[in-house]
């Protein structure tokens, strides 16, 4: 390529407005002519046909400009091109291609179902386009009406002749598809529609993009749905700990065991306290918890303890065994009852009281957590349901 260079025409017009020493002088200077030469060397294999359509010439024009009396060229011969600036047009589409502008919703098998084409074809107009499944609303997409085939656009410096060489067809095929009658008018970025050539290798690449986007989506949904289930198992565990619980603490504060009463005669018993909460019923509590041997009367600390019935003091002391200070009276006939955790003890042993007489207060020693009275009743020695004798 040889170099470049621009003839302009310019006109001046200078007007004196007055003879002051400070005139007002008024230059008008027209536009540059659109116009100028390129200086070629001609190559091997050039014609002036194919320099002509490259430079979107007419082959007179340069044999006028380069005093040539005939189409024949020399290699390394000097033509002088001449060039006169295009007029600014968008790019060319072939007749028998409609350019369509996606909508919102289209999907690239919507739109070749809507026009009766198969997705290879719709690809091989638009091959440019990097996803099957991901249209842009508002882009165009470029639909051919009768042939089928590549669609692409000019590249710089090659002509209709060139493009189809490149992909194997005939030019005059190719112009007729395209409805060119001159190759030489056609410019850089004009669609061509190449007929019959298909996008194959186009079209199996957004194959497998799209394939791996959907193996993606689908691991993406399984990890999700694998973390909801894991959520949901979780929270059933805790709503059924929850509910495992409440039935526990209300099955310790509002149900009582049922057993067979004593009558006075077998041996009945009062209340040791008034005023109270059976926070612990008798007999096998948790899976894991000792048998209770007793039943636990949760009162305020140093409330009144009063024996449940006429007996002996057997037992004033501190217990070894986790009862705290406690108290044991014998009723007679084998039938015993303790009071443990007191806070302090009113009795001795050896003394005699009476059913409802004071024997000590309300504490939390020993094995206690709070304030409250452990009561035990034993028959010759093993423990009894205290409820089975209490009113």
């Amino acid at each position: 390529m040889g170099f470049f260079a621009l003839s302009a025409l310019a006109f001046a017009k200078v007007s004196i407005l007055s003879p002051l020493p400070l005139p007002e002088a008024t230059v008008e200077v027209g536009r540059a002519a659109k116009k100028g030469w390129v200086v070629y060397q001609v190559r091997p294999g050039d014609t002036l046909a194919g320099i002509a359509a490259r430079y979107g010439v007419d082959p007179k024009h340069i044999m006028w400009s380069s005093g040539l009396k005939d189409d024949r060229l020399q290699v390394g011969q000097r033509l002088q091109i001449p060039l006169v600036a295009a007029e600014e047009r968008p790019p060319r589409v072939p007749p028998g291609v409609k350019a369509y502008r996606v909508r919102p919703g289209d999907t690239l098998a919507s739109v070749a179902q809507r026009f009766g084409l198969t997705p290879l074809e719709l690809v091989s107009a638009n091959p440019s386009l990097e996803s099957l499944d991901r249209l842009v609303a508002g882009s165009v997409l470029y639909i051919p009406k009768e042939a089928k085939g590549l669609v692409v656009a000019l590249p710089e410096g090659e002509t209709l002749v060139d493009l189809a060489q490149r992909f194997g067809l005939s030019p005059v095929r190719v112009a007729q598809a395209n409805g060119v009658e001159n190759p030489a008018e056609l410019r850089p970025g004009d669609l061509v529609l190449l007929p019959g050539i298909q996008a194959r290798t186009t079209y199996q690449r957004l194959l497998a993009k799209q394939e791996a986007e959907r193996q993606a989506r689908l691991e993406a949904e399984r990890r999700r749905q694998e973390e909801l289930r894991r959520l949901a198992e979780e929270r059933r565990r805790q709503q059924a700990l929850a509910q495992q619980r409440t039935r526990q603490v209300q099955q310790a504060q509002t149900q009582r065991p049922q057993v067979r009463r004593v009558s006075y005669q077998e041996g009945a018993m009062r209340w040791p306290l008034s005023g109270f909460r059976i926070t612990t019923y008798f007999g096998q509590r948790g899976a894991f918890q000792r048998y209770h041997t007793g039943i636990d009367l949760a009162a305020p600390y140093g409330t009144p303890v009063v024996a449940a019935k006429a007996g002996q003091v057997q037992v004033a002391g501190w217990s070894a065994f986790g009862y705290g200070f406690h108290v044991v009276l014998d009723h007679g006939g084998g039938v015993e009852t303790l009071y443990a955790h007191l806070s302090r003890m009113a009795v001795r042993a050896g003394d005699w009281v009476e059913a409802g007489e004071v024997i000590g207060y309300v504490g939390s020693t020993g094995w206690s957590t709070g304030p409250h009275l452990h009561f035990e009743v034993r028959v010759n020695g093993v423990v009894r349901n205290p409820l089975a004798y209490l009113p």
